[in-house]
């Protein structure tokens, strides 16, 4: 949780340590505006380069991947659209915004 201080702090440890050539932070779309408030404290904290998000397809329109991306102002990589490995797709815009308006 982004609100836990202490494993905030860890993580910042973890990264410092290991010194990680890509940060990505994996979120659940189904928590909509928690998932943005997610993303910009770990941003902060650690610094992501890329977001993937799970249960893309059980959000009623998937707008808090567009509202994650814009907030901490870094590509959306992945999005879960199911329960097993081949249900992860690219991030591709247009079906985004075919899910949003159409």
């Amino acid at each position: 949780m982004q609100t836990n201080i202490n494993l905030m702090d860890e993580m910042k440890k973890v990264k410092r340590i290991a010194a990680p050539d890509l940060v990505v932070f994996v979120g659940d779309a189904l928590t909509g505006n928690d998932a943005v408030n997610q993303a910009s404290a770990f941003n902060d904290a650690v610094g992501i380069d890329a977001v993937v998000l799970t249960k893309i397809d059980a959000d009623a329109k998937g707008g808090a991947a567009l509202s994650v991306a814009y907030t901490i102002g870094k590509p959306i990589m992945f999005l879960g659209t199911g329960q097993e490995y081949k249900d992860l797709i690219a991030f591709n815009p247009e079906w985004m915004v075919n899910r949003l308006f159409g």
